[in-house]
């Protein structure tokens, strides 16, 4: 088990790293902040600002709030300051900090494995509709955010969260974020393994834990057992992907380093093999090892994946044995290749119990309060309790009766929410953007959901499953770099020489069949507007072009520019 010293750093062995002094690794004796982050984090646990939060901040107001709490610890409690409205993406990099905060707030709530129950869905809405004015996006990391979040509330919000055993705790800082998982563990026909319990005790032992609330920057985590690869495992900083051992069984294959942003890199296997009953200890050695190792001098190359770019797997995986886990692990197998081309559980699908589950297709992640307690009251009227969301912004019913199945889908529908979604609506996903995100450069989810209807419209007769990712700035949060057309926003030129709202265009990106980063052609930018003629174009392209049962991040790959154009 990995060492938790009141100086996190204070028990692991000395090393001299190929690296040169000035990182700030606390591992080889750099303690000294190296920047603004650094410091505020070393003069204050963020974990600590909670108290400041319930007793001063939302007792005095906005005006009250410390400025390294507003832009910094609050995010160890799940808050963002969001964009003042009216603000263009053409000043984004330009102002100040507090030139572009508003006087409200993004608040993220955690939810580990997209695990909800009606109960927890129900409050979820309800606190939407009472205090954010009924916002309420699902993630690509299967939690959901609320705006317009007054601080005087944050208290009575907490207070409702919690009371059904929910939690805004690290949803955001240099912290170990929410734990992704499987929507469908423990009760899928086709599970290798269930990770559930891994993912509870890593909240139990790890979330809150202040030997691990500051680390270099925040850590993402993956952990599943289903055979579609269905939790992005290749992007995250650690992920444990369910695999069949020959000689010891169903486990876990361990990856480390995975990340997008503005420099992506595709995680990597260690070769070892995890049982369910080690991978607790296993994760705490790794975030123990970025905690200590990871360098703290540039928050530009603070993730996990700089050090383990540096390192090299075999490095990193004798580290982990030799300081943190003192023991070897199980040299194990890769994952299998999944052999569906979509892993985001949509459609109905039978249970192992005998049951179903059905998944549903949201709008690119926008849903609102009163939709979301809808949700809870159909699944209950339809013999359910539970609920999930997923890392594709889309959300599952469990355990329904086969002779409710029907029923449930006709009332989905109702609500827009479809089970038996197009390839577009199914596909696209899209970030906050400008309308509330401080970063962005470009609105993101109105153009999303236009863009399904324009598609829809124009190309009714297309069938591939095809990814569409919206980003409203260049840190990807909605996976631009791996989608089969990944859209990054920025102001382009338009016909007349206007600056205007626009995406530069990835295409062929893909995870699990064949990971890797899709092609950026050269010059190839599109205005908003022009949007859907392009998308239209390449996609009817693929179709005349494309080779028997050949995927469109295949045929990008190949196709000329001309093509792609």
């Amino acid at each position: 088990m990995a060492a938790t010293p009141q100086n996190p750093a204070a028990s692991a062995p000395r090393r001299k790293v190929s690296r040169h002094r000035g990182e700030g690794q606390w591992a080889v004796g750099h303690f000294t902040p190296l920047n603004g982050n650094e410091q505020f984090k070393k003069d204050d646990d963020g974990l600590n600002v909670r108290t400041r939060i319930e007793t001063i901040y939302s007792k005095r107001g906005f005006d009250s709030i410390d400025p390294n709490d507003l832009r910094g610890r609050m995010r160890w409690w799940g808050l963002y300051t969001q964009r003042k409205p009216g603000i263009d993406g053409g000043k984004t990099a330009i102002l100040e900090p507090e030139e572009l905060d508003d006087k409200y707030f993004m608040l993220r709530v955690r939810i580990d494995g997209g695990r909800l129950t009606t109960e927890q869905l129900r409050v979820i809405g309800e606190v939407s509709q009472e205090f954010a004015r009924g916002t309420a996006d699902i993630t690509d990391r299967q939690n959901v955010q609320y705006h317009w979040i007054r601080i005087e509330d944050v208290p009575e919000i907490w207070d409702r969260l919690e009371a059904v055993g929910l939690s805004t705790t690290e949803a955001c800082g240099d912290t170990p974020r929410v734990v992704i998982g499987s929507p469908v563990a423990g009760i899928a026909e086709d599970e290798i393994i269930d990770g559930s319990s891994a993912i509870e005790e890593i909240q139990r032992r790890i979330i809150g834990n202040k030997a691990f609330s500051n680390l270099p920057r925040k850590f993402k985590s993956a952990i599943s057992g289903s055979p579609l690869l269905d939790v992005a495992h290749e992007i995250n900083d650690i992920a444990f992907v369910g695999v069949h051992h020959p000689e010891h069984g169903p486990g876990f294959d361990l990856w480390v380093g995975g990340g997008l942003s503005t420099n992506p890199k595709i995680g990597v296997r260690l070769g070892a093999w995890v049982p369910l009953d080690e991978v607790v200890d296993v994760y705490e050695g790794v975030i123990s090892i970025f905690r200590d190792y990871g360098y703290r001098r540039l928050r530009t190359r603070a993730r996990l994946k700089f050090l383990v770019a540096d390192w090299g797997p075999e490095k990193f995986r004798q580290v982990l044995e030799d300081e943190y886990l003192q023991r070897k692990l199980v040299d194990g197998p890769a994952p299998a290749q999944p052999v569906e081309r979509w892993r985001d559980h949509v459609g109905v699908h039978r249970q192992k119990d005998g049951r179903f589950y059905v998944g549903f297709a949201p709008r690119v992640g926008r849903v609102d309060g009163a939709t979301l307690s809808k949700i809870a009251d159909l699944a209950e009227a339809h013999g359910s309790g539970r609920v999930r969301t997923t890392v594709e912004q889309k959300m599952i019913v469990l355990d329904v009766e086969e002779a409710q199945v029907a029923s449930l889908v006709e009332a989905l529908e109702a609500l827009d929410l479809t089970a038996k979604p197009s390839p577009f609506r199914r596909g696209t996903m899209a970030c906050t953007g400008i309308e509330y995100c401080k970063l962005a450069i470009v609105e993101t989810k109105a153009r999303g959901s236009a863009l399904i209807d324009e598609l829809e419209r124009r190309i009714p007769d297309f069938d591939e499953p095809i990814t569409i990712n919206l980003n409203g700035c260049p840190n990807a949060c909605a996976r631009i770099q791996v989608a089969d057309i990944g859209l990054k926003g920025q102001l382009v030129l338009n016909e007349q020489g206007e600056q205007v709202e626009g995406f530069q265009v990835h295409l062929g990106g893909a995870l699990g069949l064949e990971a890797g980063f899709g092609r950026k052609v050269r010059g190839l930018k599109v205005t908003s507007e022009e949007l859907p003629d392009y998308v239209e174009r390449v996609l009817k392209r693929f179709q005349d072009e494309r080779a028997d049962g050949e995927r469109f991040a295949v045929w990008a790959a190949r196709a000329s520019e001309e093509a792609l154009s």
